[in-house]
C-alpha cells in the first residue's frame, strides 16, 4: 500500500476522530494557529518557525521546491520515528531514545515542555548534539503484537535535577527536513495541590504503529493481507509500549491533556505530573496531593490503578475526571521480552471464555467510583444543558438553569445508571442533563456528576470528551466551563 493511500490514516485521524472531534492532537493550538495543513497538505508545525530551524542541536533542513519545511515523517517510509524508554522519569534519572532514520543521515532532537509560555503552548528546554542516524531493524510481530524493543539506543537524556515536572515532547528532525515526535513525562514526588495523571495506557491502546497497510495493530484495528483495515474483533490483544506512536508520533487524544495543562499553568495552579503506569506501579503517594486530575480520555485501567484511585478518595484526596468513557476496560501490564517492567498491555475485551474485560462485567462498575459511567458515542456535538445552576460549581459562571453550552457534549458521553450502585457519599448532585441522538437515531442523554465521599474527598466526572478542550483550545473555549473548573479546583486546593 503506497504512501498516498495510507496518508489518510496518519495518527488515526480518520479511524477515530470521526467520533471524537477533539482527537486530532496538539498540533493546531500549542501556538496560536488553527491551521492543520499547509497548501501542500503537510502539517504545519506548532513548535518552531522556519527561522528557528538552525542551531548546534539540529541540522538545518533543506527546503523543497515549494519552499516548505519541515515535513512530517510517515509510517510507510519511516523517515524518522522513535520512542522513549521509560516514558516517565524523575529528575536525575535517564531517558533512552530509540530512533530509526531512513535513509541514514544526521538528525537532532529538541526537547519542549508543554505549558503556558506567554501565549505559546510549549517552551524549548534543550537539544541534543548532531547524531548519526541508522535504519533500525523492522518491528517484531507476534499474534498482532508489534514491538521495537530490539532497537538500538540512539541517544540518552540525563534529566537534570532542576527540570520542572511536566509533560514533554521530543521533536526529532532529520537533515533533509523530516520530523516526528516522542512524548514523555518528568514526574516528581514532591507535594503539590494537584497531581495530573497522563492517560498513557489509553494513548497506547489507540496506537496503530506502523500504519503501513501491513504490520501495525492497536486494540482497535489491524491490517489484512490486502491492506484493508480490520476492526476490533481482529485487532491486537496485547500491545507494546516499545514502539513509536503512529503518524506524526503524537498519540491520539493527547490534546485533551495538553488543553488542561495550558489552562492550569496559565492560572498558576500548583500541579505535579505522573503517568498512568506510575499509578499502576505504586509510585504515586496520594497523601501528598489534595486532588488527582485525569485530564483526558482515560479508558484503560489496571486493577492497581483503580485500587490506588479508591485509596486516594478514601484518605480524602479528591478525584477529577475531565472526560468520558473513563475506566471502561480492565487491562493487565507485563514486562517486555527484555525484562523491562510494564511494557506490555493486554486487554482481551470480549474474547475468550468467561466475562468480558469491561469493568462493569467484572463486578466493579465504573459508576461505583465516578458516580456516572459510559453511555455511548455522540455522532455530532450537542449542547450541554445546565442543571442545578444554584450549585457552587456554577457560581459566577453566568449559567442559568436549563442554559445550553453549545458543542460541549461531543465524542463520547456518560450518564447515571439507576440500576447500578452508587459510591458511598454524603452529598451528590447532577450538574448537567443533556439530550442527544446516537448513531441509530435513538434518544440518549449525558450527565455531569459531583459527589462528596465520606472521607470529605470530592469526585467530579464531566461525562463528555469536550470539557478539557473548553478550557484552552482555540475555537472551543467557553468561559463558563473555565470558571466552573476553577470553582472546583479552588475548593479542592483549599480542602473546602
Amino acid at each position: 500500500m503506497g504512501t498516498e493511500q495510507i496518508r489518510r490514516w496518519e495518527s488515526g485521524a480518520l479511524a477515530h476522530a470521526v467520533t471524537d472531534p477533539f482527537g486530532q492532537g496538539p498540533l493546531p493550538w500549542l501556538r496560536g494557529s488553527e491551521t492543520y495543513f499547509d497548501d501542500t497538505g503537510r502539517i504545519v508545525p506548532w513548535y518552531v518557525g522556519p527561522d528557528a530551524l538552525e542551531g548546534p542541536g539540529v541540522p538545518r533542513p533543506r527546503r523543497d521546491s515549494a519552499g516548505s519545511s519541515p515535513r512530517t515523517a510517515d509510517d510507510v517510509d519511516q523517515q524518522i520515528k522513535g520512542f522513549a524508554s521509560p516514558a516517565a522519569v524523575a529528575p536525575g534519572e535517564a531517558l533512552d531514545f530509540h530512533v530509526t532514520v531512513n535513509p541514514p543521515q544526521q538528525w537532532g532532537l529538541d526537547i519542549y515542555r508543554i505549558g503556558h509560555y506567554a501565549g505559546d503552548g510549549a517552551a524549548k528546554i534543550t537539544n541534543s548534539p548532531r547524531l548519526s542516524g541508522i535504519v533500525q531493524p523492522a518491528p517484531l510481530t507476534a499474534d498482532r503484537t508489534v514491538s521495537c524493543h530490539h532497537w538500538w539506543q540512539s541517544w540518552r537524556l540525563n534529566v537534570p535535577s532542576f527540570w520542572s515536572t511536566g509533560a514533554y515532547v521530543a521533536v526529532l528532525t532529520t537533515a533533509d527536513g523530516h520530523r516526528s515526535h516522542v512524548p514523555f513525562t518528568v514526574r516528581d514526588d514532591h507535594p503539590a495541590d494537584l497531581l495530573l495523571v497522563l492517560p498513557e495506557l489509553t494513548w497506547q491502546a489507540y496506537n496503530l504503529f506502523p500504519e503501513d497497510g501491513r504490520t501495525g495493530a492497536s486494540l482497535y484495528h489491524a491490517w489484512d493481507r490486502r491492506g484493508r483495515l480490520l476492526g476490533e474483533e481482529d485487532a491486537a490483544v496485547t500491545i507494546s509500549f516499545d514502539r513509536p506512536y503512529a503518524g506524526a508520533g503524537l498519540p491520539l487524544h493527547v490534546g485533551h491533556a495538553y488543553d488542561f495543562i495550558r489552562w492550569a499553568e496559565r492560572y498558576g495552579y500548583d500541579v505535579a505530573y505522573a503517568a498512568a503506569r506510575d499509578l499502576h506501579a505504586g509510585r504515586v503517594d496520594p497523601s501528598r496531593y489534595r486532588g488527582l486530575v485525569f485530564p483526558g480520555h482515560d479508558e484503560y485501567w489496571s486493577v492497581p490503578m483503580r485500587d490506588a484511585a479508591e485509596r486516594a478518595r478514601d484518605i480524602g484526596t479528591s478525584l477529577v475526571f475531565l472526560s468520558a468513557n473513563t475506566m471502561y476496560w480492565q487491562v493487565e501490564l507485563a514486562p517486555s521480552a527484555s525484562g523491562a517492567p510494564d511494557r506490555l498491555l493486554t486487554c482481551r475485551k470480549r474474547r475468550g471464555p468467561g466475562r468480558s474485560a469491561l469493568w462493569r462485567d467484572q463486578g466493579r462498575p465504573e459508576q461505583q467510583l465516578l458516580g456516572i459511567q459510559y453511555q455511548g458515542h455522540v455522532p455530532t456535538p450537542h449542547p450541554l444543558i445546565v442543571r442545578n445552576a444554584g450549585h457552587w460549581l456554577w457560581e459566577a459562571t453566568g449559567a442559568g438553569e436549563g442554559d445550553e453550552i453549545p458543542g460541549l457534549v461531543a465524542g463520547e458521553a456518560d450518564r447515571y445508571f439507576p440500576r447500578v450502585a452508587l459510591p458511598e457519599h454524603t452529598h451528590r448532585v447532577l450538574l448537567a442533563h443533556s439530550p442527544y441522538e446516537d448513531r441509530t437515531g435513538a434518544r440518549r442523554h449525558q450527565e455531569t456528576s459531583l459527589h462528596r465521599a465520606p472521607s470529605g474527598a470530592l469526585v467530579f466526572a464531566s461525562g463528555t470528551f469536550a470539557w478539557s478542550p473548553a478550557l484552552d483550545r482555540p475555537g472551543h473555549t467557553d468561559p463558563r466551563i473555565q470558571r466552573a473548573t476553577a470553582n472546583l479546583l479552588d475548593r479542592i486546593c483549599k480542602r473546602d
